[in-house]
């Protein structure tokens, strides 16, 4: 049976996550508080960024970036695009 969480993304209980994303605290509260769904989500988004804005990931300031950007986009404040994304047609 997975395990399921109040999603704070989704505002709904859904299947979570099987494990913390990441070591440490943030890794614990999106364990805690985000779906499996809403992580999903974020990790779509976050390759977008990192393709479309040629993010390095070993520039701390990039991480740093990334950081802040999964903090806005689980929290539902506005994040960045990628400049000249075009979505795909459904």
């Amino acid at each position: 049976m997975a395990r399921t969480v109040f999603c704070r993304y989704f505002q709904k209980t859904l299947d979570g996550l099987e494990a913390p994303p990441f070591p440490g605290p943030a890794g614990q509260a999106i364990f805690e508080g985000f779906s499996k769904a809403a992580w999903e989500a974020w990790l779509a988004h976050q390759t977008m960024l990192i393709n479309e804005r040629h993010l390095n990931l070993m520039d701390p300031d990039a991480r740093s970036y990334l950081n802040e950007q999964r903090r806005r986009f689980l929290e539902r404040e506005g994040v960045d695009a990628a400049e000249g994304y075009v979505p795909p047609e459904a």
